[in-house]
C-alpha cells in the first residue's frame, strides 16, 4: 500500500466509525421519544439511517478489504450481493431525501393544512415507492449480470464486463443516475428554495416590524438598536446557510462519482483510480452527515439523548412533564425553525 492508499483505508474507516454511532443514536432517539414516533418526519430519518447503516456494515468495509488487497474482497457471489445493496441502497437514500424536502417544504409552505397534506400514510407511501424504485433498478443489473468487482472503485459495484451489452449497460447507467440523483436533486433544489423564499419572507416582516419599533423607541440605547439589527443579520444567514448544507452536501458527496460513473461510459476516457476511490469515499461520507444534517443537531433529538444519558448515570435533569412539554413538534416549521 503506497500512502494515498494508507489516507483512503483511515478515512474509510473513521467513516465507518462515525457512520455507526450517528445513525445509531438516530434510531435510538426513535425508540426512547414517542414523540419523534409520531411524527411523519420521522419515517423518513429512519429509513434514512437504516440505509446509512447497511452501507457502513456492508459496502465500506468491502471497498476497505479492497482497497488494501488490490483485488475481489470476496467471491463473486458474496460480491454481486454487495453490488445490489449498493446500488439499492444508494438510491434508497437519495430519493429519502427528497421525501424530506418535500415534507419540509409543505410545512413551511402549507403550515396551516400541513397535517391533511402530509399524513403518516403518505409518508409510508413515499418510502415504498423509493423502495420499490431502487429495488427495480437494483434487479436489472443483476439479471444482466452487470455486477461485478471494479479495480477503478476497488469496490463489488455495477461494472460492465462484457463489450457486447455496451449500448444496454449505456442507456440504463444514464437512466438510472437521471432518475435517482437529478431527480433527487432537482426535487431538492426546488422545494428547499422555495422554503428559503419564504424564510426570506418572514425575515423581511420580522425586520419591518423591528425597525418600527425602533422608531416609535427614539430613546433606545444605541447598544440595544446594533443588537437587533446584529440578529435581523444572523436570522438572514442561519437560513441560507441550512439550505446550502442540505444541497450542498448533496452535491459535494454525490455529483463526484455520478458524473465518473457517466464519464467512463464515453470510449476514450479512462478514470485514473485513485479519482474512482475519492468519489466513492465522498459518496460514504453522505451517510456520516446525514444523521447530523437532518437530525442529531436539532434541538429535539440533543433533549431524548441528554434524557438517555441522565437514565443511564441514574439521573433525570428533565422532569417528564418538562420533557413532554419542551419537545419540537415537526409540523413548527415556522422562520425560527428554518432560520
Amino acid at each position: 500500500m503506497d500512502f494515498a492508499e494508507i489516507l483512503f483505508a483511515l478515512f474509510i474507516v473513521v467513516i465507518v466509525i462515525v457512520s455507526l454511532l450517528s445513525n445509531l443514536l438516530v434510531l435510538l432517539c426513535f425508540i426512547h421519544s414517542s414523540e419523534i414516533r409520531r411524527q411523519v418526519p420521522g419515517v423518513f430519518t429512519m429509513n434514512l439511517s437504516f440505509c446509512n447503516i447497511l452501507i457502513s456494515v456492508l459496502n465500506m468495509p468491502s471497498t476497505l478489504v479492497g482497497i488494501v488487497k488490490h483485488q475481489q474482497p470476496f467471491g463473486d457471489c458474496l460480491c454481486r450481493t454487495l453490488s445490489f445493496l449498493e446500488t439499492f441502497l444508494t438510491a434508497n437514500s437519495m430519493l429519502t431525501m427528497a421525501a424530506l424536502s418535500i415534507d419540509r417544504w409543505i410545512a413551511v409552505v402549507f403550515p396551516l393544512s400541513y397535517s391533511s397534506r402530509m399524513r403518516y400514510r403518505d409518508a409510508l407511501a413515499m418510502v415504498c415507492y423509493s423502495w420499490l424504485h431502487s429495488f427495480t433498478f437494483s434487479l436489472i443489473p443483476l439479471l444482466f449480470s452487470w455486477f461485478d468487482y471494479s479495480p477503478i472503485y476497488e469496490s463489488c459495484t455495477l461494472h460492465l464486463s462484457k463489450e457486447s451489452a455496451q449500448i444496454k449497460f449505456t442507456v440504463f447507467t444514464i437512466v438510472f443516475h437521471s432518475t435517482s440523483f437529478m431527480l433527487s436533486l432537482v426535487i431538492l433544489c426546488v422545494t428547499y428554495l422555495k422554503v428559503l423564499k419564504v424564510a426570506r419572507f418572514h425575515c423581511k416582516r420580522i425586520d419591518i416590524i423591528t425597525m418600527q419599533t425602533l422608531f416609535l423607541l427614539v430613546e433606545i440605547h444605541p447598544s440595544v438598536k446594533q443588537r437587533c439589527i446584529a440578529e435581523q443579520k444572523r436570522r438572514k444567514q442561519r437560513a441560507t446557510k441550512k439550505i446550502s448544507i442540505f444541497i450542498g452536501s448533496f452535491i459535494i458527496c454525490f455529483a463526484p462519482y455520478v458524473i465518473t460513473r457517466l464519464t467512463e461510459l464515453l470510449p476514450f476516457v479512462d478514470v485514473n483510480r485513485y479519482w474512482g476511490i475519492i468519489s466513492k469515499c465522498l459518496t460514504y461520507s453522505k451517510a456520516a452527515s446525514d444523521p447530523f444534517a437532518y437530525s442529531l443537531l436539532r434541538q429535539q433529538y440533543k433533549k431524548v439523548l441528554v434524557t438517555v444519558a441522565n437514565r443511564l448515570v441514574k439521573r433525570d435533569l428533565y422532569p417528564s412533564s418538562g420533557h413532554s412539554s419542551s419537545m419540537d413538534t415537526e409540523n413548527d416549521y415556522s422562520l425560527q425553525r428554518i432560520s
